[in-house]
């Protein structure tokens, strides 16, 4: 019996095995249009359209990241941004998985945004393209502000320069070799010292 190209000598099933766990996370994963951009080239038959996309991915879980895709096409420059968003995923610290545990400030071309910790019930404010980032990173508390350009580009950019200096009291402890109850004062302290312990 001759075998299709690709096939070894499990039948094939060896590659579906191994594929299935990175399928499932990939299935898992919150993807968020942002923006779509048309853009016209203006040759000889006329105008020829191109479409940029802008993504946003994360797992709900402190992980997110962003890309872009060009294309002829709407779908596959929505296919391209997905793939460099999941390539470029980064992992944030959060504060018993709902909120940031510090206030950020974070600097992209004219983009400038204000990232602030929040109390529980307090939601996500935020607008346009930060809101999708916080949602698909799992922040449930947050309050954003974005000074500047309303550029959504710059905008994420700036977002992710705020949340690239994000940091857990339990590393800052272990790198100053304190305990955390002597870093966050307050009960605050004393809980994160038991879940420590």
């Amino acid at each position: 019996m001759a075998r299709t190209p690709g096939e070894g000598r499990s039948g094939g099933r060896g590659r579906e095995n191994d594929r299935q766990p990175r399928d499932r996370e990939e299935s898992e994963l919150v993807e968020k249009l942002v923006g779509i951009n048309r853009v016209a080239k203006v040759v000889k038959g006329g105008r020829r359209f191109g479409f940029a996309a802008i993504v946003i991915v994360g797992d709900s879980k402190g992980r997110v990241g962003h890309g872009t895709g060009k294309a002829r096409e709407v779908p596959e420059a929505i296919r391209k941004a997905t793939e460099a968003a999941r390539k470029a995923m980064v992992r944030v610290p959060l504060r018993e998985g709902r909120t940031l545990h510090h206030d950020m400030t974070g600097h992209y071309g004219a983009g400038k945004v204000v990232v602030r910790a929040a109390p529980q019930g307090t939601g996500i404010i935020a607008g346009g393209p930060m809101r999708a980032i916080f949602e698909a990173l799992g922040v449930q508390d947050v309050v954003a502000k974005s000074v500047g350009t309303s550029n959504p580009h710059n905008m994420i950019k700036a977002a992710f320069d705020a949340l690239a200096g994000a940091t857990n009291p339990r590393a800052v402890a272990a790198r100053r070799g304190k305990k955390v109850s002597d870093l966050v004062g307050g009960s605050r302290g004393q809980a994160e010292a038991a879940a420590r312990e």
